[in-house]
């Protein structure tokens, strides 16, 4: 195992259930905060990925004839 192998955190395996709602909180909290923050850069990246998966010649109701209806 290299140094950068090393997990970031290390959270306990038991937690009393008050411990426990507090780490779910806290987290709860720091992502909508990274969301805040790279609100933009992460929309721009949703739509390029949405714009790159959108295939105009595709259709939901196009099946291939051995394709039974039902």
């Amino acid at each position: 195992m290299e140094p950068n192998d090393l997990p970031i955190v290390f959270i306990p395996l038991e937690l009393p259930a008050e411990a426990a709602a507090e780490l779910l909180r806290f987290l709860a909290h720091l992502t909508e905060t990274i969301e805040r923050h790279y609100f933009g850069e992460l929309h721009q990246l949703a739509r390029m990925r949405s714009a790159q998966n959108r295939d105009p010649d595709y259709s939901p109701f196009d099946r291939p004839e051995s394709d039974p209806p039902f």
